[in-house]
């Protein structure tokens, strides 16, 4: 018998420079006729009450996907680990699932499973893609965002490193397992 999953939030991550992509914000780009973060979007709602989009640009356009957008508390894009302490500081739910906006494959299966995990070992849980963390797949407890905030004020900018300073539970997954894709470049958005 599984045991029912508790209230969550999810944390989009949309707040890149989007260098690989010539300076597009990668979140609003076209894949399959809608932008990448509503694919993500379309998974995680039916999951939660509390879509948080961390962005720093595009606002208007990223509130239709969202509940609550969060900016960085640092300009000029200091990357994920500053907009996962943003978005921590403002979830409604205990539990967080972290996604990047540019993973349109990724599913409720993986999402649900990431979570089951946490919850069971009330841990941090993130993606082992062959022997690899994947960050930007994870579900945080709120109560790390004391730690993150800690290794920030300590000079950590790495959301791997900082989250690793603790016991985080792997969710393994295969290195061919495409619902981690992500689309870095504009040749990936025309596959």
């Amino acid at each position: 018998m599984s045991t029912a999953l508790p209230p969550c939030s999810t944390l989009i991550l949309a707040g890149g420079r989007g260098q690989r992509m010539g300076g597009r914000d990668k979140g609003l780009l076209p894949w399959q006729g809608e932008p990448l973060v509503a694919h993500v979007q379309s998974v995680v709602r039916p999951l939660c009450d509390d879509v948080v989009i961390s962005c720093n640009r595009n606002h208007e356009a990223y509130r239709a996907y969202a509940d609550q957008l969060v900016t960085d508390a640092e300009a000029d894009f200091p990357g994920p680990l500053a907009g996962v302490i943003a978005g921590l500081a403002v979830a409604r739910h205990e539990w967080v699932i972290v996604l990047a906006c540019d993973a349109p494959r990724v599913d409720r299966a993986l999402i649900e499973g990431l979570l089951r995990l946490a919850v069971e070992h009330d841990s941090p849980a993130m993606v082992r893609q062959g022997g690899y963390w994947q960050p930007m797949f994870s579900v945080l407890p709120r109560r790390v965002l004391p730690v993150l905030e800690q290794a920030w004020r300590e000079g950590e900018r790495s959301l791997q490193k900082a989250l690793l300073r603790g016991a985080v539970q792997g969710f393994e997954c295969l290195q061919e397992d495409t619902r981690l894709s992500n689309f870095n470049s504009p040749e990936w958005l025309e596959e």
